[in-house]
């Protein structure tokens, strides 16, 4: 983990002149489009800073549903009439506005709609033909919907892999992932009740196959892997699923330049509307490859009870469940069109700006005693990560301000972040410094609670809290915070026995 450790005295930018700092008027009309579009954001003194969490909508976006739903009429896309069709014609186009927005081949790519990005994982776990020889490996840095892939690999006796995290910034060296392709006996954490049998090799190429996950950016700390893994792990035989979904909001990522087997993704997150749909982006040859172990509607051409046969579609919609979301699924090609419209690089160089400017200020954030308010995990600067910031406040004696009461303090102050450990143990584990052996002696089924579980770790606190830009974000917003941070923590040392819920969770 890192702190904010700059000198006292280190060089510090006024809050007051972050505006005006080089290249942030280069931004400026990301601030004309939140005065226009997201008027939700400056009602009632809010700061909107949960970007990894969720998008806001636009009010383009909201008007454009509306006023289809209003001109037009539309119905289930597996009848057959006029409102059928239309409904049916707007999906499609939708998928072809995806495939264009990543630049991805249309006769490479295909586009299966998914309740969300969570969803998209369970679809490539449930189907993925794992076995001895075709094993799993991930990084300690994933999102628990990719971790769950690990649940199918398990029952199919696979082999599953864990590459950790290396160093202060909480990254992923290179080398051991070439190691845990390799099958080597690197420093790998092997997931115990795997079926991993002494000696088992992993896919080398020559047809042998197994899956590599990993995200593009991590959801705890914002560092961002590198793409190029996805090339080096196809070299090694292996297929690649990419979760983008903290990473495609303010990233451009091109298909045609980087090309993962798989890619999940939640359109919430890029634009805030709508929810309750997701998309897989999958290789057609990998998609092939796949072999689903149910069928429900929508999803086959023709089945027999009597005769106890299925045949699945052969598309993409073979793999969509049901009746897809096709009143809301349209919407998605609008905030694709939207994005576009904006200018993914304006957004992106936005919310870089906003990222550098917090860690700097926040790493020269000082008590009297010369103990730094702020413990940031991950990499101290913006360079090779998203606008996603954790941190842990502390007190004059250095001790952890409970991230509970952070939550409480901010959600007074009118502040919507995040607190926890986001849905990604491996880089919390990480972060706080938990080991193998810890986890070994506080087995949560043993313990009872989260806080008691937490208490057998012997950690000081249970999670961080998580501060994350996005496309409407401002100079505003990310001063407002760092006022609130040295108005509500700096040199006060605070209760350390104020009430709080028990967590739930972590």
């Amino acid at each position: 983990m890192t702190t904010g450790d700059a000198a006292p005295g280190a060089r510090t930018v006024d809050p007051r002149r972050l505006a005006t700092t080089p290249g942030y008027a280069d931004t400026a009309r990301i601030d004309q489009l939140r005065a226009a579009e997201y008027p939700q954001l400056d009602r009632d003194g809010q700061v909107y800073l949960d970007y990894a969490g969720a998008g806001v909508a636009a009010r383009a976006q909201l008007a454009a549903h509306h006023d289809r739903l209003l001109s037009g009429l539309y119905s289930n896309p597996h009848s057959e009439n006029a409102s059928s069709a239309a409904a049916g014609a707007l999906v499609e186009s939708a998928r072809r506005a995806v495939l264009e927005f990543f630049r991805a081949d249309p006769g490479e790519y295909a586009v299966i709609f998914t309740p969300n990005a969570s969803g998209a994982c369970r679809l490539v776990g449930e189907a993925y033909r794992f076995g001895r020889a075709a094993p799993l490996v991930l990084t300690w840095d994933n999102h628990n919907s990719v971790n769950g892939i690990r649940e199918y690999a398990r029952r199919a006796g696979a082999p599953v892999k864990y590459v950790p995290l290396a160093g202060p910034d909480l990254r992923v060296a290179e080398r051991d992932v070439v190691a845990a392709l390799d099958g080597g006996r690197g420093p790998l954490a092997a997931v115990r009740g795997t079926g991993l049998a002494r000696g088992a090799g992993l896919a080398r190429g020559g047809g042998r196959r197994g899956l590599f996950a990993y995200p593009a950016q991590s959801n705890f700390t914002g560092v961002q892997h590198p793409l190029g893994w996805v090339d080096l792990a196809r070299r090694h035989g292996y297929d690649v699923l990419l979760d983008a979904a903290a990473y495609a909001p303010t990233n451009r990522l091109d298909l045609s330049a980087v090309r993962p087997d798989f890619v999940c993704l939640s359109w919430y997150k890029l634009f805030g509307y709508p929810t309750g749909v997701g998309a897989l982006l999958a290789r057609r040859e990998a998609l092939a490859r796949l072999r689903r172990p149910w069928f429900a509607g929508g999803t086959i051409r023709a089945v027999s009870v009597q005769g106890g046969w299925h045949q699945p579609m052969a598309d993409e919609s073979g793999f969509e469940d049901g009746t897809l979301n096709f009143l809301s699924i349209p919407d998605v090609e609008f905030g694709l069109r939207w994005l576009d419209s904006i200018g993914v690089e304006l957004i992106h160089a936005r919310v870089g700006l906003l990222t550098g400017w917090l860690l700097d200020r926040l790493a020269g954030l000082r008590h009297r005693t010369g103990q730094p308010l702020v413990r940031i995990y991950g990499p101290p600067t913006a360079a090779g990560r998203g606008g996603t910031v954790a941190l842990n406040l502390q007190r004059p004696d250095g001790s952890l301000v409970d991230e509970r009461l952070v939550a409480r303090d901010a959600a007074e102050a009118g502040f919507a972040l995040r607190t926890g450990c986001f849905c990604n143990p491996g880089a919390g584990e990480a972060a706080f410094g938990i080991g193998r052996r810890s986890l070994r002696d506080a087995l949560l089924p043993h313990v009872g609670t989260i806080d008691a579980y937490l208490e057998a770790l012997r950690l000081p606190t249970g999670g961080a809290v998580r501060v994350s830009f996005g496309l409407a974000s401002t100079a505003a917003d990310a001063e407002r915070f760092i006022d609130f941070v040295s108005a509500t923590y700096l040199d006060r040392s605070g209760p350390t026995d104020v009430p709080l819920a028990p967590r739930l969770r972590c």
